[in-house]
């Protein structure tokens, strides 16, 4: 189940997710989808590894390997200049990270909407990843999330999210390498993402 407060530990891995308040849409245009990846990497870069990812116009779905702690100590030492670093500041200082993401991607929309007031629910869910089919599972769920919803009737149709990055073996922001060694390869990432996929139902 989903904690609001879990911290963000270096070295361990999350799924984090969150979604607009009420009936707003997060993305209504395809500039708002590069503009919020454009943001992720900028705060969340210098703190982790995204390993996959998926935007949907109401929510999204990230999951990230927090870096070790030296990492976390350097850009923290960075960002707050004379403070003192110490590792019980880690989980605090990398949620701030993702506080800045959702704080700069919201007032962006609020200044180019002409809207006021917050944009996403005022909590991040986040979930550690805490076990290697858990690892895998939670991939595919990210992926799927659109087909889930439906968005679409393919993963391959939806292009906001880290599977093309996945498939396609081209450079990018996101840590794949590892993730495609727990599937095998790219063959065993495409077998596992063909499972069957069950649409949300009214209610769920």
């Amino acid at each position: 189940m989903p904690n609001y407060h879990i911290p963000l530990i270096p070295g361990k891995t999350y799924h984090v997710f969150s979604r607009a308040v009420g009936a707003e849409k997060l993305f209504r245009e395809p500039t708002n989808y590069h503009f919020f990846l454009s943001r992720l990497d900028k705060h969340l870069s210098p703190v982790a590894h995204t390993l996959a990812y998926c935007l949907l116009p109401n929510h999204f779905h990230c999951m990230f390997r927090i870096k070790e702690e030296a990492l976390i100590a350097a850009h923290y030492k960075e960002v707050k200049k004379k403070v003192a670093f110490s590792p019980e500041l880690a989980p605090d200082f990398i949620m701030e990270r993702v506080s800045n993401l959702l704080n700069s991607y919201t007032k962006a929309v609020n200044k180019k909407y002409h809207r006021k007031g917050s944009l996403f629910i005022d909590y991040c869910r986040r979930v550690e990843i805490e076990t290697e089919p858990q690892f895998g599972a939670t991939i595919f769920y990210i992926h799927k999330n659109p087909v889930h919803h439906g968005y679409c009737k393919k993963i391959e149709d939806w292009y906001w999210s880290s599977y093309h990055s996945y498939v396609s073996n081209l450079p990018g922001n996101l840590c794949i390498k590892d993730a495609l060694e727990w599937f095998g390869g790219l063959k065993g990432f495409l077998d596992y993402h063909s499972q069957p996929i069950y649409l949300k139902q009214p209610g769920q």
